[in-house]
């Protein structure tokens, strides 16, 4: 079978996080992806965090697989007709330069419609249209202005950012997922058309489950969910709740054996009431379930911090596996706090292709994350990253169909 987007060609005017994550995931459906650096310059990630010197960083090399490298500095005489070739030859173009970057570098939306009706141009942007839209973000400002920092971190601490990448990351997916949309579009109006994602709209979508709770906190002034209640106060906004469970069903984050040296030696359980009384009679208080303080979910919620330091005392005996391989039988939803160095090893997710390890010429085996999106009929393979113009002469040669002559001129107005 072939690649899901196998014909489909890609224009990558992306740099760092955000953009290069929504590209990968485009080359691991099959599409050709050509990523566009400016000469002498490239991408700041294959230099940002190296851990070899003069090699490209894994900062790079983890968020560049499959992809085809050209250098290109559309600004030039030469490099504007090349950059237009390209536009004429590719079905999407994606990029994540601050507001406006493109348009100076003389392509509008008018001017690249013009060019190629039919290409799909896709902008990770910071904000929508209003008060922000012309500020630069990065990962931890769009944590804070989408919501997320405000509602996480300890309850009545200063708000967190989260470790995941919910930004840049969660942008590119989204970002995917548009590109996707306006491709299916194309096959019944034969045009293309512009998607942009903001980094503010993608953390937001995110939270949705705090603006759920901001609305239900207007109308009765408390969130019966929370830690807060109903011993505590609650202003006008969701507060932060530690590690609270977010749902209508209690959970907390308890320690297991050997936390006093191992910083993950840590269990997410949430007493669910179904589960409620096997989990009770596990740790040893069966007593709970005929004591009207404990045996409805009304009853313990002013009680939750005791309930769980309670089932603390008892995965305090066990490690975190051996909690899970306790509590999974019985329906108890749990989860071990799984380090990086875990996951890292992990056979599970290398059989899954979740984990990667990919041979580079340069830098020897590395790991990545491989496609989380599954396909049953077109699995993905992870190729390395390009190195800086790899595939400069390829591109113009192969695809646009440039001699000797005028990739030499090029080369001379530094175009490539």
């Amino acid at each position: 079978m072939g690649k899901a987007l196998e014909g489909v060609r890609v224009l990558d005017m992306t740099h760092v996080q955000s953009g290069p994550t929504c590209t990968q995931i485009l080359a691991w459906f099959g599409a050709d992806v050509i990523k566009i650096e400016k000469p002498g310059e490239g991408d700041p990630t294959r230099t940002q965090l190296r851990d070899i010197p003069g090699v490209d960083s894994l900062y790079f090399t983890m968020l560049n697989s499959n992809k085809r490298a050209i250098t290109l500095n559309p600004k030039t005489e030469a490099g504007k007709k090349i950059f237009t070739k390209l536009i004429e030859h590719c079905d999407v173009m994606v990029e994540n330069y601050a507001p406006g970057a493109i348009d100076r570098m003389g392509f509008p939306w008018e001017k690249i419609q013009q060019v190629n009706p039919r290409i799909i141009y896709a902008s990770v942007k910071g904000f929508g249209p209003g008060p922000f839209e012309d500020c630069k973000v990065y990962e931890n400002v769009a944590q804070c202005t989408g919501g997320s920092a405000s509602t996480t971190g300890e309850i009545g601490g200063f708000p967190m950012v989260t470790g995941s990448q919910i930004g840049d990351s969660g942008t590119g997916i989204h970002l995917v997922a548009g590109i996707l949309a306006a491709l299916f579009h194309r096959e019944k109006s034969g045009r293309g058309q512009r998607v942009t994602c903001a980094m503010q709209d993608t953390v937001l979508n995110l939270c949705r489950v705090k603006l759920r709770d901001q609305q239900r906190l207007a109308r009765g002034g408390v969130l019966k969910e929370y830690p807060q209640y109903p011993n505590g106060t609650f202003g006008d906004a969701v507060p932060r709740a530690g590690n609270a469970s977010g749902g209508g069903h209690p959970g907390w984050i308890v320690k297991c054996k050997g936390w006093e040296t191992d910083p993950d030696a840590y269990i997410y359980v949430i007493a669910q009431v179904q589960a409620f009384p096997t989990l009770a009679k596990v740790i040893g208080h069966a007593d709970w379930l005929d004591d009207p303080n404990f045996n409805t979910p009304d009853a313990r919620l002013p009680r939750l911090a005791h309930v769980f330091a309670e089932i603390e005392k008892w995965t305090m005996t066990l490690s975190k596996m051996e909690v899970m391989a306790t509590l999974n039988p019985l329906n108890v939803p749990c989860g071990p706090i799984l380090s990086m160095k875990e996951l890292a090893v992990e056979p599970s997710l290398r059989q899954t292709g979740t984990v990667v390890e990919v041979d580079h010429p340069q830098r020897g085996k590395y790991l990545t994350v491989g496609n989380p999106i599954k396909l049953s009929d077109s699995p993905a393979d992870v190729r390395r990253s390009p190195f800086f113009g790899e595939h400069t002469d390829e591109v113009l040669r192969g695809l646009l169909g440039l001699n000797d002559n005028e990739i030499e001129a090029a080369r001379q107005q530094g175009a490539i």
